[in-house]
This record gives C-alpha cells, sequence and structure tokens, in this order.
C-alpha cells in the first residue's frame, strides 16, 4: 500500500474526502480491495493484528457499523463501538478532547456523523488516523464501495458515463469528487433546489472533471453504464421536509422505461436502504440490472483496504 500518499502522509493517516486523494492513490486502494475481497477465506498476514478502532456512530447505521466491525476482525484487530449518548461528547466534552483521550486509547477511529466540521476538527487534533464513515456532506467510503461494483461488472470506469438521479446529496458530492479522480463521465439530475452544492461544482471544473448537472433524467441516463440514485430524505434532512421532497423528486423514480434510455446491460446502483416506490422501482432494483447487493458487500473489502492502509 505504499503507492497510496494522502496529502498528510507526514501525520496520521486520515481518509475523510475522494478529493484528497490523487487518482493513482485510489486505484491502489481499489487494488488491494479487490486482492483482499479474493483472498477473504484464506487471508494469512494479519495487518490490523494488535490495534483496535473506536467506531463513533452519531447517525444510525447498518452497512457502515456491520462492515466496519466485520472488516477490522478480518484484519486481525478490534472495534470498540461508541454511540454519543454513551460519551462524554454528548455531555459538551469538545472535540479536541476527545481526539486527545481516543489517541491514547485506540489506533483510529471511524466517525459517522451530520457535521462534516466536526468530523474535520477530529482529524486535526487526533494522533490516529480518521476515517470519513458519512458526513451530510460525503460519503467516500460507499462511492470506493461503488467503484469496484461497478469495475467487477462493467471493467474499467475510466472513460464510461454514470448517471446520478435525484437529490444533489452526500452521495452525490462523493460521485463529483470520484469523477475527477477515477476520470470517468458523470451526468447528474436533480431538480431545481436540490443541485449539488456550488463549491463542489466549481471544484470539479477547475479539476477538469467530466461533470454535468441538469434537470432532466432522461438526459442523464442516455446511453450510461450505471444508473444511480438515493433516498428523497437523506438522513441530514427532518422528516418536515418529506412531502415537499416527494412531490420534487416524483419525477426523479428510476423506473425500468427510465433504465431502457441507458446504454444496453446498464447497471443500477443505490446505497441502501432503499424505498420501493419511491426513488426507484421495484421492478428495477430487484431486477436484472440491479447490483445493490454486491455493491454493499464491497462496503466490506473497500474499507478493509482503507483501514489496512490507515492504520496497518
Amino acid at each position: 500500500m505504499s503507492a497510496v500518499l494522502s496529502l498528510q502522509e507526514s501525520g496520521p493517516r486520515h481518509f475523510l474526502d475522494l478529493k484528497d486523494f490523487s487518482g493513482e492513490a485510489l486505484r491502489a486502494l481499489l487494488t488491494s480491495a479487490a486482492t483482499l475481497k479474493r483472498s477473504r477465506r484464506n487471508l494469512t498476514k494479519k495487518p490490523l493484528a494488535g490495534k483496535t478502532l473506536a467506531m463513533i456512530f452519531e447517525k444510525p447505521s447498518t452497512r457502515t457499523r456491520v462492515s466496519f466491525e466485520v472488516a477490522v476482525k478480518e484484519l486481525g484487530g478490534e472495534a470498540v463501538v461508541l454511540s454519543s449518548k454513551d460519551m462524554q461528547i454528548g455531555r459538551g466534552e469538545t472535540i479536541a478532547d476527545t481526539a486527545n483521550v481516543l489517541s491514547r486509547f485506540v489506533h483510529g477511529i471511524m466517525l459517522r456523523t451530520d457535521s462534516a466540521e466536526k468530523l474535520h476538527e477530529l482529524a486535526r487534533h487526533a494522533r490516529i488516523p480518521v476515517i470519513n464513515g458519512l458526513t451530510e456532506l460525503s460519503h467516500p467510503c460507499q462511492i470506493m464501495a461503488d467503484i469496484l461494483t461497478f469495475e467487477e461488472h462493467k471493467g474499467p470506469v475510466e472513460g464510461q458515463k454514470i448517471a446520478w438521479v435525484g437529490d444533489g446529496n452526500n452521495v452525490a458530492a462523493s460521485f463529483i469528487e470520484a469523477a475527477a479522480r477515477f476520470k470517468f463521465s458523470l451526468r447528474l439530475a436533480c431538480p431545481a433546489g436540490y443541485m449539488p452544492r456550488a463549491e463542489m461544482l466549481d471544484w470539479a471544473k477547475e479539476e477538469g472533471a467530466d461533470v454535468e448537472v441538469g434537470i432532466d433524467p432522461d438526459w442523464a441516463v442516455e446511453n450510461a453504464a450505471c444508473v444511480v440514485t438515493d433516498t428523497w430524505l437523506s438522513m441530514s434532512d427532518s422528516e418536515g421536509q418529506a412531502a415537499a421532497r416527494a412531490a420534487a423528486f416524483a419525477p426523479y423514480q428510476v423506473t425500468a422505461a427510465l433504465m431502457e434510455k441507458a446504454a444496453p446491460e446498464a447497471i443500477f446502483q443505490h446505497c441502501l436502504p432503499a424505498h420501493r416506490g419511491e426513488e426507484v422501482a421495484a421492478e428495477v432494483i430487484d431486477g436484472p440490472a440491479s447490483v445493490v447487493f454486491d455493491e454493499a458487500e464491497n462496503r466490506l473489502h473497500a474499507q478493509k483496504a482503507i483501514l489496512a492502509w490507515a492504520m496497518g
């Protein structure tokens, strides 16, 4: 994993956002993930032997919780699961103090939170690696699994077209970063008012990424090798927004008719949990184009590579 160099190589090897890495570095992580997946049943080297990962959950999780915990254990380490309700951080202890204390107890921290600011403050003060398990602005571990899954089914992602349909949310933002680093075309169709953040699109333009945003799902999906969507109501959104979002996103449901506009044998991805009949029709997510469970499994393998690089 020596080929993977972060911008913070002189200190802890944090994994915060895809834009912090070169395309070559991310490619090395994917190569490692594929190797670890193939050798899962007979892994002889245990790079995390004697090491412990603290997993802090301020947002609920199924895939992040299970995939990280299993990944750590299969790499020879241990995991400590923490909720903000169980920690002094939930009673006013500063992020800096939490980072300093955990740096003396464990060898790495995974944080799943609705505050990107909190994640970056934790990384600034920690003397051990910090991994982004999700914030309201990005979800890099998910996209590493998504690219791994794409390449298993469709071959190298460079030069391919991926379509995003729906909310310009944190997952969409990490897809934009991935488009710049892995050099694929990304077309995003989002309702007015739910576009990706302007600063993210400005960054993509500065990086020379092939990223375009519009409001027409047919335009985005045309000849795409992969169609991706997410829930209409994200964890960072309030329940009071549900009705307005449902109205805005109704034309953005991924249906069989929409998938027909994609390239032949296009695949469908969704980070899960999914709401059949809302952002995706049941016949799509449960149909032959769907790779959502391969995608979910690959969270384990992609995160193994990240953990081995950061903590190994």
